[in-house]
């Protein structure tokens, strides 16, 4: 067995046909004999060859290739969305790829400058560009990006998400409308979430909540997460009565520890989550969640890429999708 990969040239020769044949085949296929194509095919399976990428994005200037930088790999927050984006985009001959980009800036920036290096058709970003560098990085490529997850007065080219601003205040109005006067926010310590959290404590003072305290926990979050700051908030502030979870997965740590200290939900303490991951309606209590929809914003990703792709105008390039609180049980 050969140390080298198979080529078309070796392709060729098991099939009998020309280089130039096979390109045709494997491209067009509707442009050879049915013989031809099967010939090609066969020899294609014989010899586990593969279309060298990278060499026929350098004859037709186009990788067929999107990247997505995502925060974490860890946790089902970012899945709708990817899922969405990949299956949007592989109907239109496009393939998705995945890098983790961290929450930390410089982090960010040297994956950027990486993935521009292959100069893939277009860039999405989970969250909107978080360091300087990087974002002269991609105004400097001239490859389209979309910015998601996130809502920007200034965004590099196209973005599609929501407001965390609007999520935290909405969140604050939700939980004074229930009474609530002694509120507190267990959330990751990243940019977004950190908006969000102020903007929760904020609208919560504004409304006129007696007390309104905050709980950091290092990004991605966890369950364990979600004990620790519940358990730590009710220690420095017993008479809490409601508290907002970054994410799902800490809102239902944050119901374990409820369940641990003796407390009732939502009698004794109402809690709210975010993300509506797919166990938050079957947790118990089932959790109350601020919905977004990461399904329509990989659509919206895919087809703005695509009308870049196909030279088509956008006449909307920002686009806010929302999100709404789904109530449930713990509330």
């Amino acid at each position: 067995m050969s140390n080298k990969p198979a080529t078309v040239q070796d392709v060729a020769t098991l099939a009998g046909v020309s280089a130039m044949t096979v390109s045709r085949a494997l491209n067009a296929p509707d442009k050879v004999t049915a013989d031809t194509l099967a010939r090609v095919r066969h020899a294609v399976d014989a010899l586990g060859y593969v279309p060298n990428a990278m060499a026929s994005g350098l004859r037709t200037a186009r990788a067929r290739m999107v990247a997505a930088l995502l925060p974490t790999l860890v946790g089902p927050v970012f899945e709708e969305l990817v899922e969405s984006l990949a299956e949007s985009l592989k109907r239109r001959g496009y393939q998705l790829m995945i890098g983790q980009a961290g929450y930390d800036a410089a982090q960010e920036e040297a994956l950027i400058k990486t993935i521009i290096q292959r100069r893939p058709d277009g860039i999405v970003l989970v969250g909107a560009a978080s360091s300087a560098g990087g974002r002269r990085a991609l105004l400097a490529s001239r490859i389209p990006v979309v910015e998601t997850w996130d809502f920007s007065d200034n965004p590099i080219d196209m973005l599609v998400g929501f407001s965390h601003v609007a999520i935290g205040e909405t969140v604050a109005q939700f939980l004074h409308a229930r009474g609530h006067l002694h509120v507190a926010i267990i959330t990751g310590d990243d940019a977004r979430a950190r908006t969000r959290a102020q903007a929760f404590i904020d609208r919560s003072r504004a409304l006129g909540a007696q007390s309104a305290q905050c709980f950091f926990t290092r990004a991605p979050s966890t369950m364990g997460a979600g004990r620790k700051g519940l358990a730590s908030l009710l220690q420095a502030t017993p008479e809490i009565s409601a508290v907002f979870c970054s994410s799902d997965s800490l809102a239902l740590g944050a119901a374990i520890e409820a369940q641990h200290q003796g407390l009732h939900v939502p009698q004794q303490l109402a809690i709210v989550g975010m993300g509506d991951q797919s166990f938050a309606q079957d947790a118990q209590p089932a959790l109350t969640t601020v919905r977004l929809d990461g399904t329509r914003i990989g659509e919206i990703a895919a087809e703005f890429m695509m009308a870049r792709a196909e030279g088509r105008p956008i006449e909307n390039p920002v686009v806010d999708v929302g999100f709404h609180i789904v109530v449930r049980d713990s509330t």
